[in-house]
């Protein structure tokens, strides 16, 4: 299956705020074929309508049977860390489909995790994040359906929510960081250009 070009800071579609989609219909359920295959393509493990140029309500998540665990809680905040690889080499594909993803419950316990995204590559973050959400959704067939997420689940759920509204994960990071980053990604824009 083809894939689609992956959109990469600072184009301004990243920041713009993403529309429901209406039904889940065979349109919407190709593009989610091909967001799922775009993601896997650049071994990832989620991807939003925003990072390949769509401004619709719908988002892509595979954890490939990646397994987390919590260490010791610092401040009040566990930190998550990731016990396979990156990108296995026989991952177990469960892919999860959702449009019009809308989170109904936050828990007011905190983790911590290092965010990576396909649309800023090469650069990472502590992130803190409720440690588990309620989400609420349609799945590829048009049916409502409602998980809860925890851990790097959660984690990464809510990454890919936050594309939908026009938020990057470095939008959570201290300005100097933000800033240090998207000038690296425009100065190797810069470089890939000329």
């Amino acid at each position: 299956m083809n894939t689609y070009s992956i959109i990469t800071i600072p184009d301004p579609v990243l920041k713009t705020e993403a529309a429901p989609v209406d039904k889940v219909d065979d349109k919407v359920r190709a593009q989610m074929d091909k967001m799922l295959a775009t993601m896997y393509d650049a071994k990832g493990i989620g991807l939003a309508a925003n990072q390949v140029g769509l401004l619709n309500r719908v988002l892509v998540m595979d954890l490939m049977g990646a397994t987390w665990q919590l260490a010791d809680a610092d401040n009040g905040v566990s930190r998550i860390s990731r016990i396979e690889p990156e990108y296995p080499e026989e991952p177990l594909n469960k892919p999860i489909f959702m449009a019009n993803p809308e989170i109904v419950w936050r828990a007011e316990q905190r983790t911590i995790y290092e965010e990576g995204c396909l649309s800023i590559p090469g650069s990472w973050g502590d992130v803190v994040r409720p440690a588990e959400v309620k989400v609420k959704y349609l799945d590829y067939h048009g049916q409502p359906q409602e998980l809860t997420a925890e851990g790097l689940f959660a984690h990464c759920v809510q990454h890919e929510i936050d594309h939908l509204n026009g938020v990057l994960f470095i939008d959570y990071l201290s300005k100097l960081r933000r800033d240090m980053i998207i000038r690296k990604m425009e100065k190797a824009k810069k470089s890939a250009e000329s």
